[in-house]
């Protein structure tokens, strides 16, 4: 039986509903692993003109599943925005202590990286995250990563590359804890779950030159600058949003902007 005008329109409705759905992470877990099978085990066809005839060839229905299932590949970047530009940064601030092993310094009660450094990140409704894990090693005595930014929800594991004792901990409102003293062969690694947004100061009960950021974010789409502040967002989807940037415990710059499909926008913070 063939579908009438009405039913068509309906599909295709509920198909773009379900794709941005897939795009902002707002689909659970088991519906996400549904599409993936569905994807792995009976679409064999890639982007690009052939995907285009083949698509357009199939029944309505099979048309709608595979153009559904197309937009639901972390690949697939039609109709993906990019967002791009320049964040002025802070000046550098010479570290206290004359061995300059300082990495974060607070100056005044602000908490900074040294060099300065801005995380960029998307602030909006981008549904619930799964369950994510990354790590913080220590190496040399210092955070081989100073400044980590994660979404909210990340377990972080805290891995000693050194052939000493560390103890990371910390006293931040938005994660509070202490690792307590641990060798290199700990297993498993000591981590923590970051579960609350903000941000998180580390430090090391043996060596308090040792300092590191964890910044906790409510969004997916985030990125470092590189040291003259230039950063690059893409894979973003189409709408109106507020861009960050964060330069300090102090500072974060903001935008409202609108992004659209296909395009890249340019965005600065002076």
């Amino acid at each position: 039986m063939r579908a009438t005008a009405q039913e068509q329109s309906c599909d295709e409705q509920k198909t773009a509903e379900m794709a941005e759905r897939v795009r902002q992470g707002a689909l659970d877990r088991q519906s996400r692993n549904v599409c993936q099978c569905a994807w792995r085990s009976g679409a064999s066809f890639r982007e690009g003109t052939t995907a285009a005839c083949r698509i357009s060839a199939m029944p309505h229905l099979a048309r709608s599943i595979c153009i559904f299932l197309l937009l639901a590949r972390p690949d697939f970047s039609i109709a993906e925005a990019t967002v791009e530009g320049r964040v002025e940064l802070p000046k550098r601030q010479t570290a206290p202590v004359a061995n300059k092993r300082y990495q974060v310094i607070t100056k005044a009660g602000i908490i900074a990286t040294d060099p300065p450094t801005a995380v960029v990140y998307l602030e909006g409704k981008f549904g619930t995250s799964t369950p994510a894990r990354t790590q913080m090693p220590q190496k040399d005595l210092a955070f081989v990563t100073p400044l980590l930014a994660v979404r909210t929800g990340t377990t972080v594991e805290f891995p000693n590359l050194d052939d000493t004792y560390h103890n990371i901990f910390s006293y931040s409102k938005a994660k509070r804890f202490d690792l307590g003293r641990y060798r290199s062969d700990e297993r498993p690694i000591p981590s923590q779950l970051f579960d609350q947004p903000g941000l998180v100061a580390l430090h090391c009960d043996i060596h308090q030159h040792m300092r590191g950021v964890i910044l906790v974010l409510d969004t997916p789409h985030f990125a470092k600058s590189d040291p003259d502040g230039n950063y690059r967002l893409s894979g973003l989807p189409a709408g109106r949003y507020t861009l960050k940037a964060w330069t300090n415990s102090a500072t974060t710059l903001e935008r409202s902007i609108e992004l659209k499909s296909g395009a890249t926008l340019r965005v600065d913070f002076p």
